[in-house]
């Protein structure tokens, strides 16, 4: 078995609800089908495809300061390779369960604050327009 790590981003959070995409770095001996036998059997899931993303390690400055000798090195970091793994419908995978929560929080508080306004708003309407009316004074006519 091998060891798979979910990313945990923005980007892969909207993928995740949008189209059931799920993020995961993997070694880079795998390919697809590795990759897609591997991800099935671990989280008992169906996966409908799998794209895999080769991504180079970028060169980075490093300054070394020692007393009064300074150099500048390059160093580089490691490469690393993602798999966008799309699950068929009715699979999911729990790596975003507590912002999912969240979200079914917040959108429940929402609805709940919208329904009590529109209930408080729409008696007291009513009682006003009737107060209205009743403080009106008769009109006069005048001949």
């Amino acid at each position: 078995m091998h060891f798979m790590k979910p990313r945990l981003s923005e980007k892969a959070f909207a993928l995740s609800q949008a189209t059931n995409t799920f993020v995961i770095d993997v070694p880079a001996d795998l390919n697809k089908h590795e990759v897609a036998r591997t991800v099935a059997k671990q989280f008992d899931v169906t996966v409908a495809t799998v794209r895999i993303v080769n991504r180079p390690g970028k060169t980075k400055r490093v300054m070394n300061l020692t007393g009064k000798r300074s150099s500048n090195r390059t160093g580089t970091q490691a490469d690393t390779r993602k798999a966008y793994i799309t699950l068929a419908k009715g699979s999911h995978l729990p790596f975003f369960q507590a912002e999912e929560a969240e979200i079914a929080e917040a959108t429940k508080k929402t609805d709940k604050k919208a329904d009590d306004k529109k209930a408080e708003k729409k008696p007291v309407a009513k009682v006003a327009k009737a107060e209205k009316k009743a403080d009106k004074p008769a009109k006069k006519e005048t001949k």
